[in-house]
């Protein structure tokens, strides 16, 4: 009887060994994909403060005082063959002078988004959207400290979208063309659209172009801890003018002291035959379209996410 029963212990556990082999050469089901990943957010906030101090300095010099404000956000989504890469940047600065007062450096807000659809392993097809505007009014200054309005919040804004497509090698570099691009300017202040400015008939607030447009993006690192960013922007009127380019350049330096600290330089040019820029001339004010230059320089804190 104890010999039956050892025999069946035996054969129960051979049959448990079995069991438990095939088992574990059962490979385990996958889990399921994180979906929350399709969501990438980023971005940087960063306030620059460039100062200069000049007391009994024999080669001459003026005091001033410049702070800068940036919030530069990235909301990137992709899954499967879709992307949606979405930007968002508000800026304003101011600097002052003594005898002069605080003047506005810097004012802008603008939106970019882009719908993408991937055709091959670097090209999509894509629906462009972009929107500027500014925050506060713009003045032109003449030689005895006043001032002529040029720009208000809404005074200009532009608005661009279109269907197109795009060479995206990475997020630091992309290159998207839209062929039929509709634009619209708007100039919502009563002043500015009675001059005319920006391109629009005189009293009216809008304009509409349809044109083709670019946009390309390039984000270097020319060495450890600086960073360069440059941003161009390419606009053409196939209804009236095409060979007037409207063109917007901007290259950004970065340069990383520690993780809060940062020297930024940037310099921004832009081309647009639409904005009449108010210039003095013997007394008269006159109306031309003028390189815009634009350059900043301070060293700040950025706090990254």
């Amino acid at each position: 009887m104890i010999s039956k029963f050892i025999h069946r212990l035996k054969y129960t556990l051979l049959l448990s060994g079995f069991g438990i082999a095939a088992y574990a050469q059962t490979p385990a089901p996958a889990p399921p994909p994180d979906t929350a990943k399709v969501w990438i957010i980023h971005g940087q906030n960063t306030i620059l403060i460039n100062q200069s101090s000049f007391s009994n300095w024999a080669a001459g010099g003026i005091n001033s005082l410049a702070a800068n404000a940036v919030l530069d956000y990235d909301f990137n989504y992709k899954r499967d063959k879709w992307s949606w890469d979405n930007k968002v940047i508000m800026a304003y600065g101011l600097s002052r002078q003594p005898d002069i007062g605080w003047r506005k450096n810097d004012d802008r807000a603008i939106l970019n988004s882009l719908l993408g659809y991937k055709a091959a392993k670097y090209w999509l097809y894509t629906f462009l959207v972009n929107f500027q505007t500014q925050f506060a009014n713009g003045y032109n200054y003449d030689s005895n400290n006043l001032r002529t309005l040029i720009s208000a919040p809404f005074a200009p804004a532009y608005l661009t979208f279109g269907p197109g497509f795009a060479y995206k090698r990475s997020d630091s570099l992309r290159i998207n063309i839209s062929p039929l691009a509709s634009r619209f300017t708007f100039v919502s202040n009563s002043y500015l659209s009675a001059l005319g400015s920006y391109g629009v008939d005189p009293g009216k607030k809008n304009l509409y172009q349809l044109g083709a447009s670019l946009d390309a993006y390039y984000k270097v690192g020319i060495a450890k801890n600086i960073t360069l960013e440059n941003i161009l922007k390419l606009y053409s009127d196939y209804l009236k003018k095409p060979q007037n380019i409207y063109a917007d350049y901007a290259a950004n330096l970065y340069m990383k002291v520690n993780k809060v600290v940062t020297v930024n330089l940037g310099v921004e040019l832009i081309n647009d035959p639409l904005a009449r820029i108010a210039q003095q001339k013997d007394g008269v004010t006159e109306y031309h379209s003028l390189l815009q230059v634009k350059q900043i320089f301070g060293a700040g804190l950025t706090y990254k996410f």
